[in-house]
């Protein structure tokens, strides 16, 4: 699983490819990411300290689909490098938008597949 995809309502956005190493000043960076979650992320009216990976990686998605939404090119290179580089099995994350609220996801057992449209004919319009 070379690629990491961000898929916003069914459209690939963002593509990383695990395959090319980051340099040693940015893995740098993504150590510091963790140690500045370590003292706390905020979640709905409060924070959660020293959080596990699970709830650093949605407070990242999260901000992805932030960033991608303020085209913040930054950002979103840095989240999706933690995203890919501490969650190796993550194939996808995706964010679907309806009316005023976003879900996000973490998809790790479907690689991204982009949709097909199929076209129905009543059998009376088939050719022989």
């Amino acid at each position: 699983m070379s690629k990491l995809i961000a898929v916003i309502n069914g459209e690939a956005t963002v593509e990383y490819d695990r395959v090319r190493e980051l340099p040693e000043q940015q893995m740098a960076y993504l150590d510091k990411m963790d140690e500045k979650m370590d003292q706390g992320i905020p979640l709905g009216q409060g924070n959660i300290f020293s959080p596990q990976m699970e709830h650093k990686a949605q407070f990242v998605a999260n901000q992805l689909v932030s960033a991608i939404a303020e085209n913040n090119e930054q950002l979103i290179a840095a989240a999706m490098a933690y995203l890919a580089n501490r969650l190796p099995d993550l194939q996808q994350i995706t964010a679907d938008e309806k009316e005023s609220e976003t879900t996000i996801k973490l998809v790790y057992d479907k690689a991204y597949t982009e949709e097909q449209t199929v076209q129905f004919v009543r059998p009376e319009n088939l050719n022989s």
